[in-house]
C-alpha cells in the first residue's frame, strides 16, 4: 500500500496567517502597497520590475519621453485607453516620474502580478470602490473624498452607501495604498481598487486523457452532438471542488491505490462493510464498478490519467456487502452521515423489479437527507437503472427466458421514488435517451453516459437483455474514466475506453457524474441544504429533446410538459456551469444581506507545555441566527509555533482545525481565518450561532511555551 489508514482519514488545513487583518492599524507601510483588497480577501501582489502603465488623452505625445528611458509601448497587450510600457528595471520609477511631470498623463501606475505568478499581469485603473457603514453621513464621505484626492463617479445600485470614485491629480497615494488606508477606518466596510486582468479561456486540466472525456467538455467530433457535455470547464472557473466537500461512493469496491485517487486529504473515512475493515479494496474478480464510479465523480487532477467532475472534492470510499436489507441500508447511510459525507452516490439498486422501501430503509435515507452536514442534509443520488423500464409503472412483459417475467408486471424502484433522492437517468453523446435508461415520474435529471441495448439483472438469471431484444445499432460514446489497475480491471490500461465492450456507462456512470456536480455546487455554496442543491440542479439543466421513438416500445417521452420535466430526462441534462454559477450567486446574495456580530475575548491564557488537552478560551453567543459567514482573528505568542495546533470548537462540538503544526520557528500568530483562507470552516455554514464557541490551543511538544493573547469571532447572519 502507498498510504496508511491515518493518512487517508485526516484532512489538514493550513491557512496563510502572514497577511494582516482588515482594519489592522499596525499594517506596515510596505504592505500597504502590496496588499490587494478583493472580495473580502487580502491578496499579496508584487510589482513587475520592468513595466508600468499610463492613462493619457494623447498617448502619441509620450513617445519622445519614452525614448529617453528606452521604454517601449505595448499597446496591443493592454486594455483600452491604457498604454503599457516596458522599460529597463533601473529606469522604471524615473520614467514614471517623468511621465507624470509631463502634464500629458492623467494617471500612471506600476504593473503588478499575483505573488509568485508572473504569468498574469494586474493593471490598476484609476477607480476605487468604497462602501461605508449605513450611518456614515454624506458630509463625512465628501470630506474624505476631498482629503484623499477622490472624485465621486456614481453610487453602486443595490449596495447601500457604496460609491465608485476616481483618483484625481490631487491623490497622493496609488489605489492599493489608498484602499488599504481606508480599510483601517471604522466607517468603511469595504474599499477595493478596480483592477483589470486579461481574460483567458476556460480552465482545462492537463491530465493526458482529459481530451477524451467528452462528457465533461468537448468541441464536437464523431458521434458527438453539440452541447452533449456538462460544461465542466466554465464550472471549474468558479470551483474545482473543495476537500471539505466529501463525496461518498457506495459500491462494490474502490482501487485506493489508483493514481487518480492520490493527494493530501483525498480519501476520508473509508469503510469495507463486506470485509468488515477500513480498506474497501477490490478482492474478487469483477469488482471494478466502484473504481470507475469514483473516478467519474472525483478523480484527482494531478497531471496523470483523467479527472472527475469535482477533482478537488474528497472521496469517502465505501464497499457494500452486495446485498440489501434493513440493517445494511441503515449501516451504509448512517456511516456516511456521521462521518461527514456531503454527497452520497449510489449506482446500484435491488434485483427485484418491484421493491418498495421498508419503513427502516425510508427512515435511514430521510435521516441522512435531513441530519447530515450539521442539519443541512446529505445530497443523495441514485442511478435509475438500465432495463428501459419505468421507475414506477406497469409494462406487459413477454419473451423472458423461462418466463421469468410475463404479463402485466409492476416495476417500482423504492430508492428512485424516495422524496429525498435525486434519481438520475442517462442520455448519450448525441443528446438522445440512452436505450437502456429507466424512466418515469421520479426522474430528477439526466447525465451523459454511453448507449447500449437494455439489460437487467434478476436473481435467477443473472444479467440478460430485457425483451423485446433491440437488434439495431445504438450509437453513442462510452465514458472514459478510472479503471481498476492492472489486468483485473475492465482493461489492462487503468482507464476505460470510449468504445467497445470495455466502455463504461449505464445510469451507473450518470449517477456519480451528477453527484460530482452536486459536489461542485456545495463547494461554491456550502450553506445550501440538500433540497436547495436538488432545486439548483433541476433549475439549471439543458432541455435536451429526443423526439425519436424508443427502439423497444415505440413510445416517445423525450419532450417536456408545462411543468418543465419529461419522463425520459426529468428536468433535463445537468449543466455544471449553470448550477455552480447559480449556487455562487445565491451565496453572494446571502453575504450581501449578512449582518456581522463581533465577539472578543481579551483574556490572556497560558498554553500548557507538552499537554495534549491544551487550553480553551470561550466566547458565549446568546444571539440567535443562522451562520452565513465566519471569521476568526487570533493573536498568539509562542517560543516555537511548530509545536502548536489551533482548533475552533463551535456549539455543535465538532472541532475545526484552524492551524496545523507547520509554522516552524515563528513566534507570533496575528492571523485571520476565514471562509476564503480556511475552506474547512465552510462546514459550519447554515448552522446555529447560539451557544459556546471555543478556541483551543494545544502545545504537543515539551520545552517551548506560549500564550493566547486575544481572539475575536466575527459571525455573519
Amino acid at each position: 500500500m502507498t498510504f496508511s489508514l491515518s493518512q487517508i482519514m485526516v484532512q489538514s488545513n493550513s491557512p496563510n496567517p502572514a497577511l494582516p487583518a482588515p482594519g489592522n492599524a499596525t499594517m506596515k507601510e510596505a504592505d500597504r502597497g502590496l496588499i490587494l483588497q478583493r472580495g473580502g480577501v487580502e491578496i499579496r501582489v508584487d510589482k513587475v520590475d520592468d513595466r508600468f502603465i499610463v492613462l493619457s488623452d494623447h498617448p502619441e505625445q509620450l513617445e519622445a519621453l519614452a525614448k529617453r528611458h528606452s521604454a517601449e509601448a505595448q499597446e496591443s497587450t493592454t486594455p483600452n485607453q491604457i498604454t503599457e510600457f516596458t522599460v529597463p528595471p533601473q529606469e522604471r520609477d524615473q520614467a514614471m516620474k517623468d511621465m507624470r511631470a509631463s502634464g500629458e498623463v492623467t494617471y500612471a501606475a506600476h504593473v503588478y502580478q499575483f505573488k509568485d505568478d508572473p504569468t498574469n499581469p494586474i493593471y490598476l485603473s484609476d477607480e476605487i470602490t468604497v462602501q461605508f457603514t449605513p450611518n456614515t453621513a454624506t458630509s463625512v464621505i465628501n470630506q474624505l473624498a476631498k482629503e484623499s484626492g477622490l472624485q465621486q463617479v456614481k453610487p453602486i445600485q443595490g449596495v447601500p452607501n457604496a460609491f465608485v470614485f476616481t483618483l484625481t491629480k490631487a491623490a497622493q497615494e496609488n489605489p492599493l495604498k489608498l484602499t488599504n488606508r481606508l480599510m483601517q477606518r471604522s466607517d468603511v466596510l469595504t474599499a477595493e481598487p478596480n483592477i483589470i486582468v486579461p481574460t483567458q479561456p476556460h480552465y482545462r486540466p492537463k491530465d493526458p486523457i482529459y481530451p477524451t472525456q467528452w462528457h465533461l467538455q468537448h468541441n464536437g467530433g464523431d458521434e458527438l452532438a453539440a452541447g452533449s457535455h456538462i460544461s465542466a470547464e466554465a464550472a471549474w472557473d468558479v470551483t474545482r471542488g473543495h476537500r471539505s466537500i466529501v463525496v461518498a461512493v457506495m459500491d462494490d469496491a474502490i482501487d485506493l491505490d489508483h493514481t487518480d485517487f492520490q493527494g493530501p486529504g483525498k480519501m476520508v473515512w473509508p469503510k469495507d462493510f463486506k470485509g468488515t475493515d477500513y480498506l474497501p479494496l477490490p478482492e474478487d474478480a469483477g469488482e471494478n464498478h466502484g473504481t470507475s464510479c469514483s473516478g467519474v465523480a472525483v478523480a484527482e487532477e494531478n497531471g496523470l490519467g483523467g479527472v472527475g467532475v469535482a477533482p478537488g472534492c474528497a472521496l469517502m470510499p465505501i464497499r457494500t456487502t452486495g446485498f440489501l436489507d434493513d440493517n445494511t441500508i441503515e449501516e451504509l447511510f448512517d456511516w456516511a452521515t456521521t462521518h461527514g459525507a456531503s454527497v452520497i452516490s449510489c449506482s446500484w439498486g435491488p434485483s427485484a423489479v418491484n421493491y418498495p422501501l421498508s419503513l427502516r430503509q425510508k427512515a435511514a435515507l430521510t435521516r441522512a437527507a435531513s441530519q447530515g452536514r450539521n442539519g443541512k442534509g446529505c445530497v443523495i443520488v441514485f442511478a435509475s437503472g438500465n432495463a428501459n423500464r419505468p421507475t414506477n409503472g406497469i409494462i406487459r412483459e413477454s419473451g423472458w427466458p423461462s418466463n421469468a417475467l410475463s404479463g402485466n408486471v409492476k416495476w417500482f424502484s423504492g430508492f428512485s421514488a424516495h422524496p429525498d433522492v435525486i434519481a438520475v437517468s442517462a442520455c448519450t453523446s448525441l443528446n438522445r435517451k440512452a436505450a437502456y435508461s429507466n424512466w418515469g415520474p421520479d426522474i430528477s435529471v439526466c447525465g451523459p453516459s454511453n448507449n447500449a441495448p437494455p439489460g437487467v439483472g434478476l436473481p435467477s438469471i443473472g444479467f440478460v437483455a430485457t425483451p423485446p431484444v433491440v437488434d439495431e445499432y445504438t450509437p453513442g460514446l462510452g465514458i472514459v474514466t478510472t479503471d481498476r489497475s492492472g489486468f483485473d480491471g475492465y482493461t489492462a490500461e487503468n482507464y476505460t475506453p470510449d468504445r467497445g465492450e470495455a466502455a463504461f456507462g449505464g445510469t451507473s456512470s450518470a449517477c456519480p457524474l451528477v453527484a460530482g456536480v452536486a459536489g461542485l455546487v456545495l463547494s461554491a455554496n456550502p450553506a445550501l441544504t440538500a433540497r436547495e442543491v436538488r432545486q439548483i440542479l433541476e433549475q439549471t439543466t439543458d432541455k435536451i429533446i429526443d423526439k425519436n421513438p424508443d427502439p423497444q416500445f415505440g413510445i416517445v417521452k423525450g419532450t417536456y410538459e408545462a411543468s418543465g420535466r419529461c419522463d425520459w430526462f426529468g428536468y433535463g441534462k445537468v449543466n455544471a456551469a449553470k448550477a455552480v454559477q447559480m449556487a455562487a450567486k445565491k451565496r453572494l446574495a446571502s453575504i450581501a444581506a449578512t449582518r456581522n456580530l463581533t465577539f472578543d475575548n481579551n483574556q490572556v491564557l497560558a498554553i500548557p507545555d507538552g499537554d495534549g488537552d491544551g487550553v480553551v478560551s470561550d466566547i458565549q453567543v446568546h444571539e440567535a441566527g443562522v451562520l452565513r459567514d465566519i471569521q476568526v482573528n487570533v493573536d498568539l505568542t509562542h517560543a516555537y509555533l511548530g509545536d502548536v495546533e489551533l482548533w475552533l470548537i463551535p456549539p455543535s462540538g465538532q472541532g475545526i482545525l484552524l492551524q496545523g503544526r507547520d509554522l516552524g520557528r515563528r513566534t507570533q500568530i496575528n492571523a485571520r481565518y476565514s471562509l476564503q483562507t480556511t475552506a474547512v470552516l465552510q462546514q459550519l455554514l447554515g448552522s446555529s450561532i447560539q451557544g459556546r464557541w471555543q478556541l483551543q490551543a494545544i502545545d504537543l511538544i515539551p520545552q517551548d511555551s506560549g500564550q493566547i493573547d486575544r481572539w475575536q469571532l466575527v459571525l455573519g447572519i
